[in-house]
């Protein structure tokens, strides 16, 4: 039997035609009831397209446009996001936001509505500001929450990059370079400033206008002000990789004391991860696609480490922060 809908009013999302926009949309017209969807941009304004199965043209992100909204997801660019949330809010809307914007204003509330049996968020939901983490923030939180009770010494996790984290034209970059390659021509470069297809980067090159570096402190940012000091806060690192779509991560957790693989699975499976037995499909980007779940392995013991544990997991990038998103505005019309 099938969950039923959530009856919302009139819904904005800005930034509508970005790949998180995208998926943001249709996971809107799949999980709610909303009056009407308007699609926002700062690209493509006057585009014919859809949202929930009617015909939509994509608006400019100005004032009049809010208006009437009962919630504005932002899910385009951070800079975009930033220019335009206050007007949302002067609407009447509630604003939750997917791209990072908001990650630096204090009044907003971040918040993993899968988490709350574990691990309720640090500020009360009593504002009209929110975001929802970036993927493997909420990857890192949720192993972090899944955990606590545990008490790890040490916790470590590496994500393998998608070069959709990086838009439309880092998945249009990975394609080019790929063909170019094989075609043995000059590579195009003007988005991570060094081949990325058949390659693993622990760095862009000199000349990108974004750092892996700076990308790994805003997640361990997300996470700690998340956890808030509730539970061991995981090391990340980031390895960007010759894939479209989807993180691919690897965790170490340390313990101080012996606990079996079994009550770490149960842990896991409590905190909402979907745990991969021996005998079923590893996780991996693809057979993660489409999901709105984190996907893991389960943990497997180090062979020369005592109280040592590695995961293996993946997510979809994209479902993965929108489905959040939607949790979010759905445990607002509900609570």
């Amino acid at each position: 039997m099938s969950t039923p809908r959530v009856r919302v009013g009139r819904v904005a999302v800005v930034g509508a035609t970005s790949l998180h926009g995208k998926e943001l949309k249709a996971l809107l017209a799949e999980s709610v009831a909303a009056s009407e969807i308007r699609l926002l941009d700062e690209e493509s304004v006057g585009t014919l397209t859809e949202a929930a199965g009617e015909a939509a043209v994509v608006l400019p992100a100005v004032a009049e446009n809010f208006e009437g909204a009962e919630f504005v997801f932002f899910a385009g660019r951070p800079e975009f996001a930033a220019r335009h949330w206050a007007d949302a809010r002067r609407a009447g809307a509630r604003v939750i936001d997917l791209s990072g914007a908001l990650a630096e204003v204090e009044s907003a509330v971040p918040w993993i509505p899968v988490l709350d049996r574990t691990l309720p968020p640090p500020a009360e939901r009593k504002g009209e500001l929110y975001w929802s983490p970036s993927t493997p923030a909420i990857v890192a939180t949720t192993l972090a929450a899944a955990l606590a009770p545990f008490r790890p010494a040490r916790v470590a996790v590496v994500f393998f990059v998608p070069v959709s984290e990086r838009g439309q034209a880092g998945v249009q970059e990975l394609e080019s370079q790929t063909v170019q390659l094989l075609s043995f021509h000059t590579i195009p470069k003007d988005v991570f400033a060094a081949q990325v297809a058949f390659n693993l980067l622990g760095s862009y090159g000199a000349e990108s206008p974004v750092r892996l570096a700076d990308l790994r402190a805003r997640i361990s940012h997300e996470v700690a002000r998340y956890l808030a000091g509730r539970a061991t806060l995981p090391a990340v690192q980031l390895v960007q990789a010759p894939v479209f779509f989807g993180y691919a991560f690897t965790a170490c957790i340390a313990m101080d004391a012996a606990c079996s693989a079994a009550e770490l699975e149960h842990a896991l499976a409590r905190a909402g991860l979907v745990v991969r037995r021996e005998d079923e499909e590893a996780p991996s980007n693809i057979n993660v696609t489409g999901k709105s779940q984190i996907l893991v392995r389960a943990p497997e013991a180090d062979a020369a480490v005592p109280n040592a544990y590695w995961l293996w997991g993946a997510a979809d990038n994209l479902r993965l922060v929108a489905a959040n998103a939607v949790s979010i505005a759905e445990r607002l019309r509900t609570c």
